[in-house]
Formats: C-alpha cells, structure tokens, sequence
C-alpha cells in the first residue's frame, strides 16, 4: 500500500535523498566519458570497430538487465548498488592497463553489467523507501534531480577530462575514474534501505492496476480494495526464479503494466540513441572540432533543466504529456534540419523535455507496479530499451549513409511525433474507466 503520511521525518528524507544525488553524480564522474571514443581511435580502432563496441555494451545491458533485477528483489539492493561502480571500475581499468579491441570489448561487457545491477535496483529502492517514508508522490521530482547530478557529473567530466589528459595521458583519466566509481561505491553502501518481512498480502484487484495520466497523483490510501494492505515491495519470501517468473508475468498479463513498460522504452530510447551522433550533427553545422563540446554542453543544461521540471510535469495529463512528447519530435528535427549551430538551441529544448519525459514515465511505472517484482519488471524496461537503441543505431546508419546525418536525425525523431497519436487514440480500459469514475466521485 502507498502510505501518506502527513509529515516527512525531515531527517530521513535529507540522508535518502542527499545520498541519492550524490551516488548519481560521482558514479557519471567519469573522465573517461568525453575521451573513451578518441582513446579507441588513438589505439588503432576503426569506425566499424567501434560501432561494435557499442553493439557489444548494449547487448551486455540486455544480457544481463532482468537478471540482475530479479537479483534486487531478492537480495539487498544497496549491496547491488555498491557494486555497480566496482564492476564498471574493473572495465576502465581493464582499458588504460591493456588498450586494445579485446580489453575494449571486455570492458564494455563489465560496464553494461554494471548499469545492469543498478537499473532497476535504484529505482526499486528509491521507491520503497519514499513509500516507507509517506513520501512517495515526491518520487518523480527525487528521481529528476538524481538525473540532473548525474548530468552535472558528466559536465564537470568533460570540464577535467582534457586538462588530466595533458597532465597524465590515458593512464591518468583511468585512474581518475576509477577512482570516481570507488567513491560512489562509498556512497552507495550509506544508501538508507529497509524491508522488513511481510504480512500475508491480499489478493489485488484489477482495478488497482488501472492506467492513470502520465502526471496524475498516487493512487491514494482511502481508495478501496486498491492494494494490499503491507507494502508488497517488503515481501522476499520468493526465490530468485520465482521472483523473475512473477515480473515477467505481471508484465505479460497486466495491460497497464504493459504499457508503461512500452512507454519507458519508446521514449527514453530514441533520444537515447540519438545523443551518441549529436558531435557528428554538432560537425555538419560548419563548426570546428574545438566548438563541438560547447555545443554539447548546451544540450546537457537543456537536459537539467528538465530534470529539475519533474515537479511541473507531474500535474501534466494526458493531452499534456502528449503534447510534451510531440515538442521532443518537433524540437528535435527543427534543430538537426536547421543545420546551423543556431539549431542546438532547439535540440536543447528537445532533449529537455525528452529528460522529463523519460522520468515521467518511469513515475508512472513505478506507480503501476505490484508484488514482490518491482526491480524486475522496472528491469523489462531497461532491456526493452537497449533492444530499441540497438535497433535504433542500425536504422541511423543506413538512413544517414543515404541521406546525412541531419536527415537521419530528423526521421528517427518522428517516433516523438507517432507517440502522441498512440496515447491519444488509445482506448481506455474497463478498469481505467472504473477508477477515474471513482477518483471523479471524491
């Protein structure tokens, strides 16, 4: 059941969400984030080379992404989260002590294995504690300011990487991040986690898993027969298959669920993916190579200010959340067909709304979620996302061999226009309509 309290113990909540934001921020202060694609070219790599590294970190995401969700249902997620950063620190380090395609692709394999054990665990467990709390409508806004420190960690990234490397080549920028994950692996292990065992949970009626608008508020504790009456989050009697089983079901036989897990995927991938080719656009404007990172500084400040809009966006319905989606379309081929640096200002508007997009919908996920499953089915949603970047970087590079990369752009952008018509035009349930006839009638 989602607990309301009247006040927030002030303590508990600062050491939550302080933690939160710190772990954000040091595990994205990595130096090698801005230079990892220069250092691989630098060792010989081709472009095709290096594509395929990223096939490789991606398929590592979906390799190992419900797994290692099912795995924080089971066992502590804080303990998950300590080793997140340790995993990808052995991939960094792997690369400026061995450089070469081998050490690369291993590398890559132990960072997407390390965003695995956090993708899921995080938001299960900020949730769970927030729910714990009586705080848990604040959920979308926590989680949109944890995203703007990590932003703020892979600016000031970009900011030391360059003066590190002329202090101490590779081998320094590899010390230094690694470093960086050892710190957010300290932070981690202060994470505030609490599951107590739970009581015998009553069965939960379809009503209760009706679909809501994207920025509706938490289904409310004197809403009848919605939830059980323990927080379902704190029962651990499943194993860890039967645990996987249970998420995978929920998703499979929940509509709503369903849905929300789609949404997570379609919006948070195409931005997603289209960020990794945001120098090439930045280049096809005519600037230099020393202009591109200035460019892309823009675009991250875009990206925190939607982070930081969560609260804002959370009173957004239906139409709304359409509307913000179609803004993302529009901003995003406006920018690239612009072809000029002008242009980036719209992309900075596009990749902002696109940021509060993404946490809106993970809020709207997470408040239709049930059961023993959260980290699992909230992982369904990570892997269904690296399935579409994948698919989304082999449909960039054919359409940008055939037509450029501002063309390329601007096409796989359209899916933000599609979107809205989907959620528009989509039927609500019968228990959808029950439940908004209910919050009517209150």
């Amino acid at each position: 059941m989602i607990h309301i309290a009247a006040r927030v113990p002030d303590p508990a909540a600062r050491r939550l969400t302080i933690t939160l934001y710190g772990y954000a921020f040091l595990s994205d202060l990595v130096l090698l984030y801005p230079l990892y694609v220069v250092f691989f070219a630098d060792t010989g790599l081709s472009v095709g080379q290096i594509s395929s590294l990223f096939v490789v970190w991606s398929a590592a995401g979906i390799l190992f992404e419900v797994p290692s969700g099912a795995w924080a249902d089971v066992v502590s997620r804080r303990l998950l989260l300590c080793l997140a950063p340790l995993v990808a620190a052995a991939g960094f380090a792997l690369w400026v002590l061995l450089p070469s395609y081998p050490a690369f692709a291993v590398g890559f394999l132990l960072w997407g294995a390390g965003g695995a054990l956090v993708s899921g665990a995080l938001e299960a467990l900020v949730w769970t504690e927030l729910d714990r709390l009586g705080a848990v409508d604040r959920y979308a806004r926590v989680l949109g300011r944890a995203r703007t420190a990590g932003v703020l960690g892979v600016v000031l990234s970009g900011v030391l990487a360059g003066p590190v490397l002329a202090a101490g080549g590779y081998p320094a920028v590899g010390a230094a991040s690694v470093l960086a994950c050892l710190l957010a692996t300290l932070v981690a292990a202060r994470m505030p986690e609490h599951r107590p065992p739970a009581a015998v949970p009553v069965p939960v009626p379809e009503s209760a898993l009706a679909a809501r608008s994207v920025g509706a508020a938490p289904l409310r504790p004197d809403e009848p027969d919605t939830a059980p009456p323990a927080n379902p989050d704190d029962d651990r009697d499943l194993g860890w298959w039967d645990t996987l089983r249970a998420g995978v079901a929920q998703v499979r036989t929940h509509p709503p669920v369903r849905a929300a897990v789609l949404l997570v995927a379609v919006v948070a991938a195409d931005w997603g993916a289209l960020d990794e080719y945001t120098p090439l656009l930045a280049l096809d404007t005519g600037v230099g190579a020393r202009a591109v990172p200035l460019l892309l500084l823009l675009l991250w400040a875009g990206v925190t200010v939607g982070g930081l809009l969560a609260p804002a966006g959370e009173r957004l319905g239906r139409r709304g959340y359409a509307a913000l989606l179609g803004l993302v379309g529009v901003a995003l081929a406006g920018g690239a067909l612009l072809r000029h640096p002008a242009g980036f200002v719209l992309l900075a508007v596009a990749f902002g709304a696109a940021q509060l997009a993404t946490v809106l919908a993970d809020a709207r996920l997470q408040a239709r979620i049930t059961g023993t499953s959260r980290a699992t089915v909230t992982s369904l949603a990570g892997m269904a996302t690296d399935v579409l970047i994948i698919v989304t970087y082999a449909v960039y590079g054919l359409l940008a061999t055939v037509a450029g990369n501002a063309v390329a752009f601007a096409l796989i952008a359209g899916a933000y226009l599609v979107m809205p018509l989907v959620l528009l035009t989509r039927r609500r349930s019968p228990a959808e309509l029950a439940l908004r006839a209910g919050s009517a009638d209150d």
